[in-house]
């Protein structure tokens, strides 16, 4: 598959495939985003867990959990999500599906089965990986054959196995992009929900790791309403990260941030946000709890200029 640009898709979009609309979140003071983030403090079980998210004030989370835990002590998560209006937003099974390393690849598909089979069971709103890599020595990294159309093909029958194993009823198996694997733009994505042909493939949205260029940089505004406006349907969670574009150097050069130290219109990201049906938004990357405070601050900031309750 050639390298395409699908900077504009009007016409694409999932609603082209018959998915339902868009269902708008509204708290008791309007619109309303669920944030969260890791969790720092120790917890030892559910009582724990929730009162450290109320600590940071979070409305969301990642599965307290991994795969291989006793039934009962998913439930016992569970429940104390649902009772204390916690939403776990995701399981993470990052691994590389598509690795050259075979014993490797096979690993991964069988944790991503095992995550997806967990989301299910604690009842996350996805489970979240990226497709993979073809670059033996980084498994998330960089490859001339990650976005060739033998690789598309390798995710899709990869998606497929992932899905059909577990077959979850209330639950999505996500990829997450990468700006060099598949998907890597909204146009991808929407190839990506065609070829798999799953009602249990969702989309979990990260803007920034969708922005690869000077051109989307300065227009990201644009590009974050075109992702939503073609895949809200089916957004299942989102990440919450930042970006730069580097003025010391000739060669664009993209660097993550801090939420708040960087240009991504975190205005239309939590207006478009706020108008699904109760999708959270997950911070990532940070140093520790106190950046997590931070960055939460600010897109608590953003979302009360804009009337939106984070």
């Amino acid at each position: 598959m050639k390298r395409r640009s699908f900077f504009r898709t009007a016409g694409l979009g999932v609603a082209a495939l018959q998915v339902p609309g868009l269902l708008r979140g509204v708290g008791k003071g309007g619109r309303y985003v669920r944030l969260g983030g890791p969790v720092t403090d120790e917890y030892e079980g559910p009582d724990t867990w929730v009162a450290a998210l109320k600590k940071a004030g979070y409305r969301a989370a990642t599965s307290p959990v991994i795969p291989g835990v006793e039934p009962r002590l998913i439930r016992a998560y569970e429940s104390a999500a649902r009772l204390n209006d916690i939403v776990i937003a995701e399981v993470g099974a990052w691994s590389n599906p598509i690795s050259p390393d075979e014993a490797k690849a096979a690993a991964a598909v069988e944790k991503c089965i095992d995550c997806l089979q967990l989301a299910d069971e604690i009842g996350a709103r996805c489970c979240v990986n990226i497709s993979g890599s073809k670059n033996p020595a980084y498994w998330a990294g960089p490859h001339r054959d990650n976005m060739t159309g033998a690789v598309f093909d390798q995710v899709v029958e990869v998606t497929r196995k992932i899905i059909d194993a577990v077959k979850p009823r209330r639950t999505f198996f996500t990829l997450e992009a990468m700006p060099w694997a598949f998907p890597y733009s909204t146009g991808t994505y929407l190839q990506l929900i065609k070829a798999i042909d799953r009602k249990s493939f969702g989309v979990h949205l990260d803007p920034v790791n969708m922005i690869t260029s000077p051109q989307d940089f300065y227009d990201n505004k644009l590009l974050i309403k075109e992702m939503f406006t073609e895949l809200g349907p089916l957004v299942k969670s989102c990440h919450a990260k930042d970006i730069i574009l580097r003025e010391d150097n000739f060669i664009p050069q993209l660097d993550e941030v801090r939420p708040g130290l960087g240009y991504l219109n975190y205005g239309v990201f939590l207006q478009e946000l706020s108008r699904l049906n109760d999708v959270p938004l997950i911070m990532e990357h940070l140093s520790g709890k106190e950046e997590y405070a931070l960055a939460a601050d600010y897109i608590r900031s953003i979302g009360e200029s804009i009337q939106i309750d984070i």
